[in-house]
């Protein structure tokens, strides 16, 4: 046995089951699960620009005959529905699991949703472990099922089974034959002819599934004293297991379809019957929809974030054990851009221009916080290039502030290229930041198109960021070092006077790539307490009231960032 997160015991599944073909976005809680598959031997993996893109591949490899994992995060799925709910009509030919990693409690994500409703809106049936050995071997089993039932499997994950270790028992690499591609019009071109005979054949398999999910073997019933019964699943299965060891418990390894008879029969054994959920009501109101009668725990459950055993025996009035709550009075640590990050300047321009500014998802996110300030919204990605052109039509005519839209440059090859086609297109104006850090930082440094590293290392070719954006029609394109503050000040000035509309591409590393430092800069006895270094927001800067300004030499990077704001020279190297 060896212990495997359950993001490794999926990957480790997969490679069991024949998998031959992995394709992904990189996404939190998801991302490992892809990084570790590639490295499996016989395989080839991709980063995809985007999740739809993924899931379209995903379903052209399973045309092909092979037997692919696609995964990403809960909110990717929302990018990928559109081939997803299609693909529950074509089918597969080689079996076809999808991976969505949910994350209750937001830890790294812009909302909490619970996949479970794609699975029963697509008409797909999805698969919960509650640790990783189910992991495992419910994904190796997926393969089969996929191919079985003619569909994709939805294996639904969230951060704590995602990142938590458990023991797992490893098994042989199944010699899966690839299986011949044989075209049929009918069941993979789907235009209105052949999707409503697809449509019946779905039906078909809903009332098939159904059937099989009465005696399939995931769904066990844990015996307890039968005064409280819980339905649950996934991970919330071990928080109510610790919380409640009297309790009998139906652990439901498929979600969707339910197994409506054997909730039935469950239901009937136990004298009261309660559902535990994290952040959801799909499970509850899927079980009411059986039929069956449920009570609610004395002081309710949250509606959001995570649960855990002490969560659960509060909700239903038991004595919990003592436990020491956190000290009050700890200094809070937010997050921040690392020290040289070379969005800070940027950010910290942005702000003194008093622009308003349209973010997205990544890094540059942070540069909402104290004491930087200058991101107004972020809603998802590519987002920030259709909100700001949104912002300008509706503050057309009026004397507005500078409206800036500001993305990375793996973001931008997701879904912000396309919103800045649809912006030319339309003759908008406004300017736009692309943060072009040489990678997908805040995920941990994957490959993306405009850095041309590929996920298993594979020769490739970088495409020329401006020379794409000019290609559209933008005819003010500039490139430009992040690092240099006059450079910044002068050119976000000049772009946000004009009424055109102007690209400009921040191009600088990612400060964790490269760990080759120049010396470290220092405060001498030059410093007046102005106090303008600190607000850049750079974690390496303290400033103490009667002292002056410090910076800590174990976290300064010598990228000169507060040195280039001091009016007095007080900042130097060494």
């Amino acid at each position: 046995m060896i212990l495997l997160s359950g993001n490794e015991a999926i990957a480790q599944g997969a490679w069991e089951a024949g998998a031959t073909i992995g394709v992904a976005y990189p996404g939190t809680p998801s991302t490992e699960t892809m990084e570790v598959f590639a490295k499996k031997e016989g395989v080839y993996a991709e980063w995809c620009t985007n999740e739809k893109v993924a899931v379209e591949v995903g379903i052209g490899a399973s045309c092909g005959g092979a037997r692919v994992l696609a995964t990403m995060k809960h909110v990717g799925v929302n990018v990928a529905a559109d081939p997803l709910f299609t693909a529950a009509y074509t089918g597969v030919n080689g079996g076809y699991v999808i991976l969505a990693a949910d994350d209750p409690g937001m830890h790294s994500s812009q909302n909490e949703q619970d996949s479970h409703y794609y699975a029963a809106a697509a008409h797909v049936p999805v698969l919960d472990p509650s640790d990783s050995a189910e992991a495992l071997s419910f994904t190796k089993d997926a393969f089969d099922i996929s191919e079985r039932f003619d569909v994709p499997v939805i294996i639904r994950s969230s951060v704590r089974l995602s990142h938590t270790k458990a023991p797992v028992e490893c098994g042989e690499r199944l010699a899966y034959e690839t299986k011949p591609y044989e075209k049929n019009a009918s069941k993979w071109v789907m235009m209105p002819a052949f999707a409503k005979p697809r449509r019946k054949v779905q039906l078909e398999r809903i009332a098939a599934l159904e059937a099989w999910v009465e005696e399939c073997s995931y769904n066990q019933v844990i015996e307890g004293d039968g005064k409280i019964g819980v339905i649950c699943a996934g991970a919330c299965y071990q928080h109510v297991a610790e919380a409640l060891p009297a309790a009998s418990i139906l652990k439901l390894g498929v979600t969707w379809p339910l197994p409506a008879k054997k909730i039935a029969a469950f239901a009937d054994s136990v004298e009261e019957l309660y559902v535990i959920e994290e952040g959801s009501e799909y499970l509850t109101q899927a079980v009411k929809a059986c039929g069956v009668n449920l009570a609610a725990p004395v002081n309710g459950l949250p509606a959001d974030g995570e649960l855990s055993p002490r969560v659960i025996r509060e909700a239903f009035g038991l004595e919990v054990p003592p436990f020491k709550e956190s000290r009050t009075d700890l200094p809070g640590r937010p997050p921040a851009l690392c020290p040289g990050c070379p969005h800070r300047i940027v950010f910290k321009e942005l702000s003194r221009l008093r622009a308003i500014v349209t973010g997205d998802i990544g890094c540059y996110t942070l540069g909402a916080l104290a004491p930087l300030s200058a991101m107004d919204t972020c809603v998802d990605m590519g987002a920030s290039v259709s909100m700001a052109h949104g912002m300008e039509l509706a503050l057309a005519g009026t004397d507005h502030k500078p409206v800036v839209a500001v993305i990375g440059d793996s973001t931008f090859g997701h879904s912000g290229l396309s919103s800045l086609i649809s912006t030319v297109y339309n003759q908008g104006t406004g300017t736009v930041c692309i943060l072009d850090n040489r990678t997908t930082a805040m995920t941990g440094h994957q490959g993306n198109p405009f850095n041309g590293v590929t996920l298993q290392n594979r020769p490739s070719r970088e495409l020329d960021l401006e020379a794409v954006v000019k290609a559209l029609g933008v005819e003010d394109v500039r490139v430009l070092d992040p690092n240099d503050l006059s450079v910044v000040r002068e050119n976000l000035k000049s772009a946000t006077s004009s009424d055109a509309l102007s690209v400009l591409i921040f191009r600088s590393p990612c400060i964790l790539l490269d760990k080759k430092h120049p010396a470290p800069f220092a405060v001498t006895d030059k410093c007046t307490s102005c106090g303008i270094c600190a607000t850049i927001g750079c974690p390496a800067i303290s400033l103490t009231e009667g002292f002056g300004a410090a910076i800590n030499h174990t976290m300064c990077v010598g990228c000169g960032h507060c040195s280039q704001y001091c009016r007095f020279d007080a900042i130097v190297r060494g």
